[in-house]
């Protein structure tokens, strides 16, 4: 009797593949329990390297969009977070260890400070995602974010194809969670003094706001169930995901302040917290993330946000620390309405006018008189504005070119204008005080109006308080030795003769610090950096920028209302570029580079649009491929004519 014939494997779409360079980091593993892994450990999975670096909004943003798919394939999929530092702050392994805790990340983590990972891969932008097939091979990049649609359908592919050829293995992960931590916070945001002399604290990594005495270590109540969701109701049951950002609205005439405006990030919401009835509410936002052609203003509650991180009122409206898109919007409390301010969401450091000025993921924000002061923690930057369009101080010197407004920019004719104080742009960094203009800080993200007119500034990165002053515009330091300060409040030092005062968010030793404002200045040894990445060498003359995106499978592009594609480019210094700059269409452009400029930057930002391939189906169901690359050059003869970016698929030419 003869044996039935094998059922033959489904035939697996053509895909090119490239055999997977080994993972290497010389900071080891995280949430693995100490083990070390190798790509042999993992084979017969289906292994999706996450290149991240903590301080990258964008990469918070992938962490979320992916916990769905581990979830649905865990005994399939093994998640690799590749972590791949932009600061040297993020370089330690402490704080890598910190980041994992801080933002949930349940799978391992191989910290690579040296970048070996990812030169390897030949990574150009945080985020990237990488899959590996169950034999060891990469078959798919994806650049930015939105892609977790086409990877769970690339997943399904391969577990189907695999399967059949018997390749696939199935069971647990190597995800070995860290024993949790005993203390009163973890990881606090941002605080905030309640009328009566207590402190309000955003406790982030728990999902909870906690009411501490003026002590500043009291627990008087928590504000939250401590579990990640979005709920609505008593302060017993209500639920956050990481907040940050706190605002006292004004009192109500004959009243008491009693409402308290919260950014709940990962919601992509702002809530409210009722200090009388302690009731949670959402009064902006849907839950959803904002996107590229998304509405900009309009009812509140139908406007989709992007992980606002900061608040403060400001002239008679809750200004709204957009860091997910690189702006600031507004909240009317009256209205119940939102809209953006300020940027475009280009990001890079340009001032001006507010519709045509980029940020680079505000986190912190402080009104004061007739300003409001801005913490621009991806350029290091301190930045304010106001509504006069003459600069005053601080130094104008733009971290990418200027270009056209975005379609999500803000409106025209605000009559805002966003001025610079520190910083230069999105890739130099550092501690230096002195004079703005030189001066140097690295991704603060708080900034406090202090009683004399000058600016605290929570220098993250550098575990220190600065201080900018605009009379004289000099920055100095004021504290050193905080771990990972993020935000501060002024407590005492209103009244005439009175010593200020300030509480600092210590968010990294899960505290709060109180301080005296020292008379003088602590001395600190002037530090400069520049963003470590290899500069890629270009041939003089004309460069062909091609953005490879391959719309996944069971998509297409679809053009029926107009582009489904967008590509901007400028350049750092503006000089670099003798054609080619500005918004297009097309994901292919030729580039002019200038004669005598030798080296720079170029940024680079694309977006494209895919919908289901369903010709039966009248409106279907469409997602956005967006990423912002800065590509470092460098002209030399036998250089490259060609410069290929992977937004989605793989590159055939490379």
């Amino acid at each position: 009797m003869n044996d039935p014939a094998p059922t033959p494997a489904p035939a697996s779409p053509r895909r090119t593949r490239v055999r997977a360079p080994e993972l290497i980091g010389k900071g080891g593993w995280l949430n693995t329990g100490g083990k070390n892994l190798t790509l042999s450990d993992l084979r017969g999975r289906v292994v999706l390297l996450d290149f991240w670096t903590f301080c990258c909004v964008n990469c918070l943003h992938v962490l979320d969009e992916l916990r769905e798919l581990e979830e649905r394939h865990s005994d399939t999929v093994v998640t690799v977070g590749v972590h791949s530092p932009k600061f040297v702050h993020e370089a330690e392994h402490q704080a890598v260890v910190d980041a994992v805790e801080r933002y949930g990340v349940e799978h391992p983590v191989l910290d690579d400070p040296e970048l070996a990972t990812w030169k390897a891969y030949a990574v150009r932008a945080w985020p990237t995602l990488v899959v590996i097939d169950p034999e060891g091979y990469v078959v798919a990049q994806h650049a930015g974010e939105g892609h977790a649609h086409a990877i769970e359908a690339l997943v399904a592919e391969l577990e189907a194809e695999h399967e059949a050829k018997g390749t696939l293995r199935r069971g647990d992960g190597p995800y070995v969670p860290p024993e949790p931590v005993a203390t009163d916070l973890r990881f606090p945001g941002k605080a905030l003094r309640l009328p009566g002399g207590n402190l309000l604290v955003s406790d982030t990594t728990r999902h909870q706001l906690v009411e501490l005495a003026a002590d500043g270590e009291s627990v008087v109540r928590r504000i939250g169930d401590g579990g990640r969701g979005f709920v609505d109701g008593p302060a017993a049951t209500a639920r956050f995901q990481e907040p940050q950002g706190l605002a006292l609205l004004p009192a109500e005439e004959g009243g008491a302040a009693r409402t308290v405006v919260v950014a709940d990030t990962v919601n992509h919401a702002l809530r409210t917290y009722d200090l009388v009835t302690g009731e949670v509410a959402t009064v902006a936002g849907t839950g959803r993330q904002w996107w590229q052609g998304s509405p900009t203003t309009g009812a509140a509650r139908e406007v989709d946000l992007s992980s606002p991180w900061d608040v403060a009122v400001f002239e008679d409206r809750v200004w709204i620390a957009m860091a997910g898109v690189h702006q600031l919007w507004t909240w009317d409390p009256d209205l119940g309405t939102v809209a953006v301010a300020a940027g475009t969401t280009n990001e890079g450091l340009v001032d001006g006018p507010a519709d045509e000025a980029w940020f680079a993921q505000p986190s912190g924000l402080a009104a004061a008189g007739d300003r409001l002061w801005v913490a621009d923690s991806e350029t290091s930057a301190v930045r304010w504005i106001d509504r006069r369009p003459e600069r005053e101080t601080g130094s104008d010197a733009p971290g990418a070119g200027p270009g056209a407004p975005s379609a999500g920019g803000a409106a025209r004719g605000s009559g805002y204008f966003v001025h610079t104080a520190v910083g230069t742009g999105l890739f130099d960094f550092g501690h230096r005080d002195g004079e703005a203009g030189q001066a140097l800080l690295q991704h603060p993200l708080g900034v406090t109006a202090l009683p004399d007119g000058s600016v605290a500034v929570a220098d993250t990165y550098n575990h220190a308080l600065r201080r900018y002053d605009p009379a004289t515009g000099e920055v100095t330091t004021l504290a050193t030795d905080l771990r990972e300060p993020s935000d501060a409040v002024l407590v005492a030092g209103d009244g005439p003769g009175a010593v200020p005062e300030i509480v600092v968010v210590e968010s990294a030793r899960h505290r709060l610090t109180r301080l005296r404002l020292p008379e003088e200045a602590v001395a600190v040894d002037a530090v400069a950096h520049r963003t470590q990445r290899a500069a890629t060498e270009v041939a003089p003359g004309t460069l062909s920028l091609d953005v490879v995106f391959q719309a996944p499978a069971g998509q297409k592009l679809d053009d029926r209302y107009g582009p489904s594609t967008r590509l901007l480019v400028s350049s750092t210094p503006p000089e670099l570029l003798a054609e080619g700059a500005g918004t297009g269409t097309d994901l292919f452009r030729e580039l002019r580079l200038a004669e005598g400029v030798t080296e720079g930057v170029l940024h680079v930002s694309a977006m494209a649009a895919s919908c289901d391939d369903a010709p039966e189906i009248e409106y279907p169901a469409c997602h956005v491929h967006q990423q912002d690359w800065g590509v470092p050059v460098r002209v030399t003869p036998g250089g490259t004519g060609r410069l290929a970016l992977v937004l989605a698929g793989m590159d055939a030419r490379s």
